[in-house]
């Protein structure tokens, strides 16, 4: 990992930095939680990790996201695919990040609406949403929704990289032909309550039958275009082209393997047919012996990223294009090493022209717009 470098001060960083004064910036996934609870030190225990102090070693902590200028983050309860307690390991994590409300009041408080966000800004903090990130967090149980909804979750990615007993993931094989019977309920359900569905992670059929029967916009909290790099997590063109209609948004991310074409097929051999790194995997010697063959690891670049931005604006309009990062404590791009870079993105958008409005929608009104529109869907 490394800390950002110093960014270019031209006049456009400079107009970025006003633009995310005035508007709320707001990033759709990150995994803290997750690095605090894999932390050889810290092992889940917030007071010792101690957010408040840079980790140049990551790339998230509350320094840095202040200098990134958000006024509101979604935080991961991810729960991994094999894990063989997940509504347990889902509620250790929410624990988790109530701890860091209770801890950093000061930094942070409770996204529980589309308001919060505005309030935060008000007053120089951010709002921290909580999110699940795998919907086998539910153990098939419909109602551990209204559950979880009362303790603060206001967002659920469907799965993972692993189909579930309910919804096909687009990096495994096929269980269900898309969502199940129960599957359809959970959107049903989530619509009622008030939660966002987040396709990310889930496979094409999935985003079709989701798109289906919502009665509220959808989004994807961390997800690129499939045209511009052939990874299955990414959103095909026929996806996309139903995103305006349903009122949804796509929030490009950061992952390199999901951005550059060349990350992603440098990587190939170290994946199995679906994309992701088979279990068990020796995956630090894979990557040796592939560089061997075939030279250094290729990096994703801010740039490249915008190349997302732009492809995405244009297919399907900048009402429905944000930014989901996915810092997860690994190996970042080129110019987006850390949560403080996301000024640094405006700029980049900047010297291609986007218009002031059209900054302000990705930012963050685009996702207040959806956050509204869920709030107002329940019923």
């Amino acid at each position: 990992m490394a800390i950002a470098p110093a960014p270019v001060q031209d006049n456009a960083y400079a107009a970025a930095l006003a633009l995310l004064d005035r508007a709320p910036l707001i990033d759709g996934h990150n995994d803290l939680p997750y690095v605090i609870r894999k932390d050889r030190m810290a092992k889940g225990d917030v007071g010792l990790y101690d957010l408040t102090k840079v980790h140049a070693e990551v790339d998230t902590d509350i320094p840095r996201m202040k200098a990134g200028k958000l006024a509101a983050q979604f935080f991961a309860a991810y729960v991994p695919p094999n894990e063989p307690r997940p509504a347990g390991f889902a509620l250790a994590q929410i624990a988790l990040m109530r701890d860091i409300l209770r801890r950093h009041a000061d930094a942070f408080r409770p996204g529980l609406s589309a308001d919060d966000v505005m309030a935060a800004k008000a007053e120089g903090r951010m709002a921290l949403f909580m999110t699940i990130e795998n919907g086998s967090a539910l153990d098939h149980q419909l109602d551990a929704l209204d559950a979880y909804y009362d303790l603060g979750i206001r967002l659920m990615t469907l799965c993972h990289n692993d189909s579930h007993d309910w919804c096909d993931s687009a990096t495994d094989a096929p269980r269900n032909d898309g969502l199940s019977a129960f599957g359809k309920q959970v959107i049903g359900r989530m619509n009622r309550l008030g939660m966002v569905v987040d396709l990310a992670h889930v496979s094409p059929k999935v985003m079709h039958d989701t798109l289906d029967i919502t009665g509220a916009p959808v989004v994807w909290s961390h997800s690129n275009a499939f045209t511009l790099c052939d990874h299955p997590r990414n959103v095909p063109d026929d996806v996309l082209d139903r995103v305006p209609a349903n009122g949804g948004l796509v929030m490009a991310t950061f992952v390199s393997d999901f951005i550059s074409q060349a990350s992603r097929d440098w990587h190939r051999p170290a994946k199995d047919q679906y994309g992701k790194t088979p279990e068990g995997l020796d995956y630090a010697k894979v990557e040796a012996e592939i560089q061997s063959r075939m030279g250094p690891r290729p990096k994703a670049t801010l740039p490249e990223y915008c190349d997302h931005l732009d492809y995405l604006a244009r297919r399907i309009g900048h009402d429905h294009v944000g930014i989901g990062s996915d810092f997860f404590g690994w190996i970042n791009p080129d110019g987006l090493e850390d949560t403080s870079v996301f000024p640094a993105v405006f700029a980049e958008l900047i010297r291609r022209g986007w218009s002031e409005t059209d900054l302000e929608k990705l930012a963050g009104g685009n996702m207040l717009r959806v956050l509204r529109a869920v709030e107002s869907a329940r019923g």
